[in-house]
């Protein structure tokens, strides 16, 4: 994985021990909540208040319009269809309007398009086919507010049309009885980060003559499941639904819900799990298969039809994990062949067959793994190439890509994420651009960056402390779960466990002793030692085992208490600098010296098995990023080392002279006589 930067948050520590004195909380706690920007008393009492915050429904412009179309609608017999999304927020969107109008005895049905061969939002064929089946009004759910055409359409067809979406507006609004969204100017909301599941929800209760709380108490978890996919801020209201949303799947689970946890056979769900458990396999349905499927699952009230849907979203899943994995192992061969490819400041791959359902996916692995926005482009049999990219913070990819737009057919998409059309003779042109355009924006390109709450000493990480951070869940977006840096720790053991995937670090510091597990992990990749002097970014929880309590300690990051970020960032902005245009201070040049030393280490070591960033890492302040890439190219070149993904010592017997490899004359005639 790509080396990320540190960072270490700052907060007022007077500020914050007056909020623990005063709310009678941990000190730890305080500090987070005041480092995180909530400071004021009311906001305080507010995060960490065991009751439910809800706004009135009716601060939304529209809201009331929107109930009573809808309710006339149900008074008069209209058929209703609720037109969604394939992601998890408008799936269960969808299960969530679908079910209280079915509960209210609305004539409604639901319509999800293909995310393969319709694509997001509107279109005319499905309303086509709307109409065809006697629907008199459509009610979008996470979609619809860019509909302008196909909103007339729906008017041209004879039926009315509600919208209910949660993303950005436009110029222009569509036709519409009514619009509900939360970035309308003339809202009177105080919090406006709602998903499309939320806005729903938000509808509901305008309709219910009753308590919000029943609302809340029936539809919670819907909301919660959509919210938390969608990676919405778990703020204000959007804590509440998904809090209230995690109660009802943990003690009053739905059909679908249980039988989804006895496929688990898990007893106790947080917002965590449904991230990395549940979304995925709602998710699934829409990426490689029919979205409504998930929504039939969701809806259900039958816990056997559910549990055989619930298998039918598991092989999805499966399905999507091997198709994902497949086209990254394409992607490494591509990569091995021509390692050009992820040279550049931006990384933009293709590959003919690319399921699109995916590509968003894989891009995020690049992200990961190479510390570089990323494009990932599926080209179809006709020459249409489709790509979805992710980027860093950072680095705004959608004006990236709007600078190349004479390259492509059509784009959307937000600062971090993106998608683009584009004919596939127009990729090497777009590649070469948005490299381009990198390159004259960003002369130092933004690193990738890991935030730490707080440097603790070992001997705080307790029990009392995960119990006490336990008041801060749900964590999400906006409220993650919080990070400790535990600095200058002496790597005593190294076990793996679980037949070698993951592994479990023994560590001690002024003799307090701490045990830590890398999950997905194994040991031979792994570049540390008993005996190294380690710092390490952890999570910490509690985990219930036999009647007992035990504190369990997740490594999120690891490295030597050598590194320097800001040395290797700088060091490895010049190396990239120097083979984008030949320019660079001597510096860069890898003496004698300097080759001697990153040769006997190697030697030392009999080669090296790990990543060139891990042996930079060690050598740091000996030689710089430059002078090991080239001295490793020199010794390459002269028959020293093999590097094939490892480093091997070659038996030379004749002696041999640097600087009459290419690499090293190229370098000094570059930097040194030119």
């Amino acid at each position: 994985m790509a080396h990320k930067k540190w960072i270490i948050r700052q907060a007022d520590k007077e500020r914050a021990s007056a909020v623990s004195e005063k709310f009678n909380i941990d000190a730890f706690v305080a500090f987070l909540l005041v480092s995180r920007g909530i400071t004021d008393d009311a906001d305080i009492a507010a995060f960490l208040s065991d009751s439910y915050m809800l706004a009135s429904p009716f601060d939304f412009v529209d809201m009331e319009e929107a109930s009573f179309v809808i309710g006339d609608a149900i008074d008069n017999g209209d058929k209703i269809c609720i037109y969604g999304d394939y992601d998890c927020d408008g799936v269960t969107s969808t299960a969530l309007l679908y079910s209280y109008l079915r509960n209210e005895g609305a004539d409604v049905c639901y319509y999800i398009p293909s995310r393969e061969s319709e694509g997001y939002g509107l279109n005319n064929s499905a309303i086509d086919k709307i109409a065809a089946d006697g629907v008199n009004l459509i009610i979008t759910v996470d979609n619809g507010i860019s509909a302008i055409e196909q909103a007339n359409h729906i008017y041209d067809l004879g039926m009315q049309l509600v919208i209910t979406d949660h993303h950005q507006i436009g110029s222009e609004l569509p036709r519409a009885e009514a619009i509900v969204n939360p970035h309308r100017p003339e809202n009177n909301l105080k919090f406006r980060e709602y998903c499309g599941v939320g806005v729903a929800f938000k509808l509901v209760c305008a309709m219910y003559d009753g308590d919000a709380e029943d609302i809340l108490n029936e539809y919670a978890d819907f909301a919660a499941i959509g919210t938390i996919a969608d990676i919405m801020p778990l703020t204000d209201e959007n804590r509440s639904l998904v809090r209230a949303g995690l109660e009802k799947i943990n003690n009053n689970p739905r059909p679908s819900i249980k039988a989804f946890a006895e496929s688990n056979s898990k007893k106790s769900y947080t917002a965590n799990d449904i991230a990395f458990q549940l979304c995925p396999r709602i998710n699934a349905m829409g990426r490689m298969g029919d979205a409504s499927r998930a929504v039939e699952f969701l809806i259900s009230e039958n816990l056997d039809d559910c549990r055989e849907k619930c298998n039918r979203l598991n092989l999805e899943n499966t399905n999507r994990q091997e198709t994902e994995k497949n086209i990254l192992d394409d992607i490494e061969k591509k990569i091995e062949a021509n390692p050009s490819l992820v040279k550049g400041r931006v990384i933009v791959i293709d590959g003919e067959g690319y399921h699109h359902g995916v590509i968003g996916i894989v891009a995020s692995h690049l992200v990961d793994k190479y510390g570089k926005p990323s494009f990932v482009i599926g080209v179809d049999e006709n020459g249409i190439a489709r790509g979805s990219a992710r980027s860093i913070d950072g680095f705004n990819i959608y004006d990236a890509i709007s600078a190349c737009g004479d390259d492509l057919v059509q784009f959307g998409g937000h600062p971090l994420a993106a998608g683009i059309t584009l004919n596939q003779d127009k990729i090497n042109d777009f590649r070469e651009h948005i490299n381009a355009y990198a390159k004259e924006k960003y002369p130092t390109m933004p690193p990738l960056s890991l935030t730490l709450d707080y440097k603790i000493s070992p001997f705080y990480l307790t029990i009392d402390l995960a119990n006490a951070l336990q008041s801060l869940e749900p964590y999400g977006a906006g409220n993650p779960q919080a990070v400790f840096g535990v600095f200058n720790m002496n790597l005593r053991a190294v076990t793996p466990l679980k037949e070698g995937k993951h592994l479990k670090l023994e560590l001690e510091k002024k003799g307090k002793k701490i045990w830590a597990i890398k999950f997905g992990q194994n040991a031979e990749s792994f570049p540390y030692k008993p005996g190294d002097v380690i710092d390490l970014a952890v999570k910490i929880s509690l985990n219930h085992y036999n009647g007992k309590l035990y504190l369990s300690t997740h490594i999120v990051d690891v490295r030597l208490s050598t590194t320097d970020d800001d040395a290797y960032f700088k060091e490895l902005n010049d190396y990239n600098l120097f083979l984008l245009n030949g320019n660079g201070d001597p510096s860069l040049y890898p003496d004698r010296q300097v080759c001697k030393i990153v040769y006997s280490y190697l030697k030392q070591n009999g080669g090296w098995n790990y990543s060139l960033d891990d042996l930079y890492f060690r050598l740091q302040g000996r030689v710089n990023y430059s002078q090991l890439m080239f001295s490793l190219k020199a010794f390459m070149q002269s028959g020293l080392i093999t590097f094939d993904s490892k480093i091997s010592l070659n038996n030379v017997q004749n002696k041999v002279n640097l600087e009459d490899t290419k690499i090293l004359k190229t370098i000094k005639e570059r930097l040194i006589s030119g």
